[in-house]
């Protein structure tokens, strides 16, 4: 019994359970068209959306045009497809040859299994089908609504591009195709998913990516045996080294300019139909904390923003707990000034520091959340206000003290200079905790866990990269991309451990 627990909260059944297929029969077609067309009909039974337009070839042999409706151009069927075929002349040795030199649409394919006709179909293709003929004909015209390209509201810049990647993975393999106009950009595709079927692209540069690296990509992917991917965190989950780990291993972005930039350095970007979010391996933890508009500015600036973030990380992670532990056991290492005050201001307080900091970050972080679930008209005004009036009416009730608002407003804002929202929500996440160990040990308690943090770090790989390189283990000529931002003409090799087969990334003598 505990044995059959214990396999089941591991989400390992307890015997193995007979799984039905979703995939079609993969038959050859036969020359018979009424029993191809019964086929494919067999597979779209109950589906209103399924079109059988059977006609004549120029008014001799029997053919059929499949098609889902919504997903394919009626129109480019009508005029391109349906008009051209009627007007074949009726004898012909290959009629299928013809038909691929009078139909005027540039992809075609030539398919000969009844599951190669339904996964063409269920993208939107359609499908010719003749009587006497074992092999089909698939016509790419495609076309369903498409949501305008717009900027990435989580990821904004003041100077750089304004394009996003948008839910077609066509037009983002286009952003990459735009940036990167070289023929050695390769791009691999696999569908993932029994029911959805989704398109995953593996883009790399040939000559800069890891043969390895790009190897060990596909093969992750290849294993996921699921019904459905929807998003690109379906996928995340599944490639990440360490699933348990509360640190993103994967970087998901919605820029093209980001996923161009990590190209050139030799890492792979994994791109998924139906959404704008688009993978990017391997990462590092500074890798994470850069954003695309460091590049943009001029070096000085960006070393000063990239420093300030830093900062920001610090004061987000351990502000609470410093203040709970100095309040509690190191009252000592305030000026007696400032500890006169803050005494005045807690003595109505009826809990202990510990307890008020999470009753105030518990608080902070609910408003936080409802705000981003609410309209976007309202909920930079709830967030705001909220915050303002739940922070008055905490000091004014004796709940919470004055200094403490003001440590826990501190702690909110500087959590928002984190570039990457799983970074900022794992320092947000990390923050509670600390502040319990702060609250019981002190000042010790907040070395325990950074010590705990850092090991942790040191242990995560991302596609067998460390976590915390190039700090650990130490590479001297990549830190002049972590912790300041070099120059452009002082940036001339590659990362060491991701553009390994190509390490010079300009010509010599670049400097003015």
């Amino acid at each position: 019994m505990f044995l059959r627990l214990w396999r089941r909260f591991l989400g390992k059944p307890a015997r193995p359970a007979k799984r039905i297929s979703s995939s079609p029969s993969n038959t050859e077609l036969a020359p018979n068209l009424e029993a191809n067309v019964h086929a494919l009909e067999e597979q779209y039974r109950d589906c209103s959306d399924f079109v059988v337009r059977p006609f004549r070839i120029g008014g001799g042999r029997n053919a059929a045009l499949l098609y889902l409706e919504g997903l394919t151009d009626v129109e480019a069927v009508n005029e391109h497809v349906l008009e051209p075929l009627m007007d074949l002349p009726e004898a012909h040795a290959d009629i299928l040859a013809l038909a691929q030199q009078r139909i005027p649409i540039s992809k075609v394919k030539i398919v000969n299994t009844t599951a190669a006709c339904v996964e063409h179909i269920s993208i939107g293709e359609a499908m010719l089908l003749i009587e006497g003929e074992t092999r089909a004909l698939a016509f790419g015209i495609s076309k369903w609504e498409k949501r305008a390209v717009d900027e990435p509201e989580a990821e904004t810049v003041v100077r750089g591009p304004r394009d996003g990647f948008t839910e077609t993975i066509t037009i983002n393999i286009s952003f990459l195709r735009r940036k990167i106009r070289s023929p050695q950009l390769k791009v691999k595709s696999l569908s993932v998913g029994r029911y959805t079927r989704t398109q995953v692209a593996v883009a790399y540069i040939e000559g800069l990516a890891d043969p390895t690296l790009l190897e060990e990509v596909t093969n992750r992917l290849k294993r996921i045996n699921i019904d459905g991917v929807l998003e690109s965190g379906y996928l995340e989950e599944f490639i990440e080294d360490n699933p348990w780990s509360p640190f993103p291993q994967v970087l998901s972005t919605e820029r093209p300019d980001v996923a161009a930039a990590s190209l050139l350095e030799g890492r792979v970007v994994i791109l998924i139909d139906g959404t704008p979010f688009v993978l990017v391996v391997p990462v590092t933890l500074f890798s994470l904390m850069q954003a695309s508009e460091d590049y943009y500015n001029r070096f000085l600036i960006g070393t000063i923003i990239r420093w300030l973030r830093y900062v920001f990380t610090f004061i987000a992670l351990f502000l609470p707990s410093l203040y709970v532990a100095v309040i509690t056991y190191h009252q000592e290492m305030i000026p007696t000034t400032l500890q006169l005050k803050i005494a005045t201001s807690r003595e109505e307080i009826p809990f202990p520091a510990l307890v008020e900091a999470l009753l105030m970050e518990s608080t902070f972080e609910i408003l936080r959340e409802a705000g981003a679930r609410l309209p976007r008209q309202l909920g930079a005004a709830v967030s705001i206000v909220g915050a303002l009036v739940i922070g008055e009416a905490a000091v004014s009730a004796g709940i919470a003290s004055a200094p403490m608002v003001m440590v826990v407003a501190i702690t909110g804002i500087a959590s928002f200079a984190i570039p990457r929202y799983p970074v900022a929500i794992t320092v947000r996440m990390l923050r509670f905790p600390i502040m319990f160990l702060a609250g019981t040990l002190g000042l010790l308690g907040i070395m325990l866990g950074l010590l705990a943090v850092t090991v942790h770090l040191c242990t995560l790989r991302s596609f067998g990269v460390p976590y915390l390189a190039p700090v650990a283990p130490a590479k001297g000529r990549d830190l002049r991309d972590v912790l300041v931002r070099a120059p452009w003409w002082a940036l001339n090799t590659r990362p060491r451990l991701t553009g390994q087969a190509d390490r010079d990334r300009q010509a010599p003598g670049q400097q003015p």
